[in-house]
């Protein structure tokens, strides 16, 4: 007799709760106006990213300059991002110029960033793009997941808070 199957090791604890729906739009304005009527909101703030060399972005393994307007709709335990790519060298620019506006990453708050990126390596998921948050208290890394998954995961992951 055969032994039943063993599940997959799970890249991440984290992965188990969505934090972030990201949605990559030509003109972050009239997303942000359009979202926010249908929700019943008031519109988020728009912010632009820091230059990439600030943040450390990365894409494909090269530094990049790119950099990105953003809006955040929080909705519960899930914040609905909109990205509007500034300039070359992203992920972000890369899904808009292939398949246009939609639905580009899903992310997560994972426990331990190295050992994600680990487990998604050996998955057949390496990364694609990361960098520092803005205020440069945590990292973000998106990993090439679209083949297998049907979408980019981000992992998502703070520093520790120092007392």
């Amino acid at each position: 007799m055969l032994a039943p199957a063993q599940a997959p090791a799970a890249i991440d604890p984290g992965l188990k709760t969505v934090v972030q729906v990201a949605i990559v739009t030509r003109d972050i304005e009239a997303s942000v106006k359009r979202w926010a009527a249908v929700l019943g909101v008031e519109a988020p703030k728009i912010t632009t990213t820091r230059p990439g060399q600030e943040v450390k972005v990365e894409f494909r393994g090269k530094p990049s300059g790119g950099q990105a307007k953003l809006a955040f709709f929080k909705l519960g335990q899930v914040v609905l991002e909109l990205i509007e790519p500034v300039g070359q060298g992203t992920s972000w620019r890369q899904y808009l110029d292939e398949h246009g506006e939609g639905v580009q990453h899903l992310g997560f708050q994972v426990r331990d960033l190295n050992q994600a990126i680990a487990n998604a390596r050996k998955s057949g998921m390496p990364v694609l793009h990361r960098g520092r948050y803005d205020g440069d208290n945590g990292d973000y890394v998106y990993v090439d997941s679209a083949k297998a998954l049907g979408v980019t995961l981000e992992f998502l992951h703070s520093d520790p808070v120092k007392k």
